[in-house]
């Protein structure tokens, strides 16, 4: 696995020199992760993953987080004490290296950054995202298998869920959620990142946490759950039906339910990512509903429940084999109810393949 996270660094570093970035400097969070394969807490010790394009790399950090990073091929570890600057140690990196542009990751906290500036005045300082994300919006087959395997845990939960509740007449929707939130934990899920819970017009509400509400006869509920499994994330959003659904909700369910088969019929290399929006959203417009679409049509999911790509209106980035993002149109009448699908989906070489495997009709649970 060394190797794997030393050939990210060393693309990264190709980038950084094509871009005249001389120092990408990386804070907690996703991209820390796959560039040296290791989590990074955020906290006022500060710890930052140095990719020089010089061919150096170093992580910062207290000596006493220092054993977590020990062993992190072609990654040398500069440790500072507790009475220590530790930006005055990046400083003296990047004057070491006669660095003349650093970037940054997208968490890297201000405060860091603001006393980096201080220590360096001249320094030009940019963001570091289009070389994080040029590279990690792609997927290869390891992160594939990962999320592969975070969807399958998602889809347990839900059938699992729909197994155990014969019935959600008079239960409310924090109970409800407080069951997916326990299935989530048993299936292995170390973060349970979000439970929303809508019934009836609080569905409305594309993300409702959940209330005190308790569901009556005939009242469509949204399900909408995330979480973290093994370091990559799973998603998905369901409905379901306390009994029999109103003739009026099913024709609206049926039209999501369209525009989501047709976005992800739509989905292949080189197709602009707004182009899959424009799709779905198309089918719903066309059906009188366009107005009650009020998002984007999904977002990329990885080491984060939110990345690269994001298919969105605007976005025109070609979409390639290998990116995996969310497909989740929705309808949401206010004072009425909502309704959303959504399923993680992979670009294939000719094509795309889903992730979740959950049926997508609207499922009746008592």
């Amino acid at each position: 696995m060394s190797d794997l996270f030393s050939t990210r660094r060393d693309r990264a570093r190709r980038a950084l020199r094509s871009a005249d970035i001389d120092l990408l400097l990386l804070g907690p969070g996703p991209g820390f992760r796959y560039f040296a394969g290791k989590n990074a807490i955020a906290t006022e010790r500060f710890v930052a993953l140095a990719i020089g394009a010089d061919g150096r790399d170093r992580i910062f950090t207290p000596r006493l987080q220092a054993p977590l990073y020990a062993g992190i091929a072609g990654v040398d570890i500069a440790i500072w004490d507790e009475a220590e600057n530790p930006l005055e140690h990046v400083a003296l990196v990047a004057q070491e290296a006669a660095a003349r542009t650093v970037a940054v990751n997208p968490e890297f906290w201000s405060g860091f950054l603001l006393a980096l500036k201080a220590l360096l005045p001249d320094i030009a300082l940019r963001s570091g995202a289009s070389v994080i994300d040029g590279q990690r919006r792609t997927k290869g087959a390891e992160e594939i298998a990962a999320l592969e395997a975070a969807a399958a845990r998602i889809d347990a939960v839900w059938a699992r869920f729909c197994a155990t509740t014969p019935s959600m007449l008079g239960r409310t929707e924090l109970e409800l959620r407080a069951d997916i939130d326990r299935l989530m934990r048993q299936e292995g899920f170390s973060e349970v990142s979000w439970v929303d819970v809508g019934a009836g017009a609080n569905g409305a509400s594309p993300l409702h946490h959940g209330s005190d509400h308790v569901i009556r006869a005939g009242e469509p509920v949204v399900f909408d759950f995330a979480g973290c499994f093994d370091g990559y994330y799973g998603d998905i959003c369901r409905v379901a039906v306390s009994g029999e659904p109103s003739p009026e909700f099913q024709a609206i369910y049926d039209i999501v339910h369209d525009a989501q088969e047709a976005a992800f019929r739509a989905v292949r290399p080189g197709v602009p990512a707004e182009e899959i929006d424009a799709i779905a959203r198309r089918i719903i417009s066309d059906k009188g509903f366009g107005s009650y679409f009020t998002h984007r049509l999904g977002h990329g999911i990885g080491l984060a429940a939110h990345e690269e790509p994001y298919i969105v209106a605007g976005n025109a980035t070609p979409l390639a084999a290998g990116m995996v993002f969310s497909n989740e149109p929705g309808i949401y009448i206010p004072e009425r109810w909502g309704v959303r699908i959504e399923d993680i989906v992979v670009v294939t070489d000719d094509g795309a393949r889903r992730l979740t495997q959950s049926p997508r009709h609207l499922v009746r649970l008592g």
